[in-house]
């Protein structure tokens, strides 16, 4: 018996909807990548681009630590010299809540063409709408650790 390579006809690719608000953004991160990646799929191969489309609404009311939004930075180089900036996660959340997710999830997909083309399926937007209705999206629901903590 071979082993199983998936052809282009035999992907079938589904739209899901990750609401973020009140979840922690790693946690969100982690879910995302897999559904991305494709790796809840049986046809998964590490060298295919078989995932999922991905949307996540509600991205700046993540749950993110007081300590957390002040010590995380985050660095870019324009590629001058002299051209380091950098900013806190807190100033981040506050310009552009959606970059924050879209950074901490392409960190976790391959990096080269694959990853590329995988960060290309996600779509994250601050508030709590999202232009992609006419694809059907399934909710793809992520329990809270803290709520099972709590209960």
């Amino acid at each position: 018996m071979g082993t199983y390579q998936p052809k282009a006809s035999d992907i079938v690719r589904e739209w899901h909807v990750i609401d973020a608000k009140d979840l922690v953004l790693g946690h969100v991160s982690t879910q995302a990548a897999h559904l991305l990646r494709g790796k809840h799929k049986p046809t998964w191969v590490p060298h295919m681009d078989v995932g999922d489309n991905v949307i996540i609404i509600n991205a700046a009311l993540l749950d993110i630590s007081i300590r957390k939004s002040n010590d995380k930075n985050y660095y870019f180089h324009s590629g001058y010299p002299g051209g380091l900036r950098s900013a806190t996660l807190g100033e981040m959340m506050v310009k552009n809540p959606a970059k924050v997710l879209e950074l901490s999830i392409s960190g976790m997909l391959p990096h080269g063409r694959l990853g590329r083309a995988m960060i290309k399926k996600l779509h994250v937007y601050a508030g709590d709408t999202h232009p992609h209705e006419a694809q059907q999206p399934k909710p793809f629901v992520i329990s809270s650790k803290k709520e099972t903590a709590n209960a």
